[in-house]
C-alpha cells in the first residue's frame, strides 16, 4: 500500500496573512528607511557644497589677488544660499572701505531645503554694533533679527589663499547706499544683493544688502566657525513654539564646524 508524501508549505490563507503582514512591515519600515536615507544624502549634500564653496571662494582670492570668499544668506522665502563675494575697491563701493560684492556672472548655490546653516553669533546692537554675543536663550533666538543675523555671515580668505577675519559689508555691484526709486539715480540692477525695496517691490535682487541693521544685516568680522542644522523643520517649529533655544539647539547641540587656516577645508568632529 502507498503511502501519501505530506507535502510541506504554506495553504492559502496562512499566504494571505503572510502578504499582509509583509505588506505592514514594509508600509511602517519604508517612512523611517527614506528618512534615513534622505538624512544622510542632506549631510553629505550640504558638506559637499559648502566644501566646494570654500575652495571655490579661496581659488578667486589666489587668481584676482584680492579678498574673497564665500557668504552664507537666506532669501525672502527662507532658503538658504551661499553667494561667493569678492572684495571691491572703495572708489567702486561709495567709498565703502570695507565693501564685498557678489561674484559676478556666478549664481548663488543653494543649500538643502532640509538644511540651515549658522554661526550662533549676533550683534546685541543691531542699530548701535557693540560686539558679537552667542544665542543661549530662547529669546534671542525668536527674534527675526537675530535670525537674519547668525544666518547671513560672511568666510573670508586672503589673496595668499589663507583663512582671515576680516570686516565684512556686502552691497550691490555699483557699491549704492539703500538703493530705491525714490531716487531714480540710485536704483541699482544687481540681481544678488539689493535694497529690500527693490527687493519686495520690484522683483530686483535675491539677498538684503548690509545697510539694514534694524532688519539684522550690518557690517561684521568674517567667521571662522559655524554648525550645520539637518533638521530644518524640526528648529523651525521649536522656533515657533519660542523654544528654539531650549527644545532644539541646546538639546541637540551641533557640532561646531572650524575652517582650516591655511587650507580652508572644514575641520569636522569625530
Amino acid at each position: 500500500m502507498k503511502t501519501r508524501s505530506k507535502q510541506s508549505g504554506l495553504t492559502l490563507p496562512e499566504m494571505v496573512v503572510v502578504i499582509a503582514t509583509i505588506a505592514l512591515l514594509v508600509g511602517f519600515g519604508l517612512p523611517a528607511i527614506r528618512s534615513l536615507l534622505n538624512s544622510f544624502e542632506s549631510q553629505s549634500g550640504a558638506k559637499s557644497l559648502i566644501s566646494a564653496s570654500l575652495a571655490s571662494g579661496r581659488a578667486i582670492a589666489a587668481k584676482e589677488q584680492r579678498y574673497a570668499g564665500i557668504r552664507f544668506q537666506q532669501d525672502s522665502a527662507g532658503n538658504q544660499y551661499m553667494v561667493l563675494i569678492v572684495y571691491e575697491e572703495p572708489a567702486r563701493m561709495g567709498n565703502l572701505t570695507i565693501g564685498f560684492r557678489a561674484v559676478r556672472g556666478v549664481k548663488p548655490i543653494k543649500l538643502p531645503e532640509t538644511v540651515i546653516v549658522m554661526d550662533l553669533r549676533y550683534n546685541p546692537g543691531l542699530l548701535n554694533p557693540s560686539g558679537d554675543s552667542v544665542i543661549d536663550s530662547d529669546i534671542e533666538i525668536d527674534n527675526v533679527n537675530v535670525l537674519n543675523d547668525t544666518t547671513s555671515f560672511s568666510i573670508i580668505f586672503s589673496p595668499s589663499g589663507k583663512l582671515v577675519i576680516h570686516d565684512v559689508r556686502v552691497r550691490n555691484k555699483g557699491g549704492i547706499y539703500q538703493p530705491d526709486n525714490s531716487n531714480p539715480d540710485k536704483f541699482s540692477m544687481d540681481n544678488v544683493f539689493n535694497s529690500p525695496v527693490n527687493i519686495n517691490n520690484h522683483g530686483v535682487g535675491m539677498f538684503i544688502q548690509d545697510d539694514y541693521p534694524q532688519m539684522g544685516f550690518g557690517p561684521e568680522e568674517s567667521r571662522n566657525s559655524f554648525v550645520i542644522i539637518y533638521e530644518k523643520k524640526e528648529f523651525e517649529q521649536a522656533r515657533e513654539r519660542g523654544a528654539a533655544w531650549s527644545d532644539y539647539l541646546y538639546q541637540k547641540a551641533p557640532d561646531m564646524i572650524y575652517i582650516n587656516s591655511y587650507t580652508g577645508t572644514m575641520i569636522l568632529p569625530d
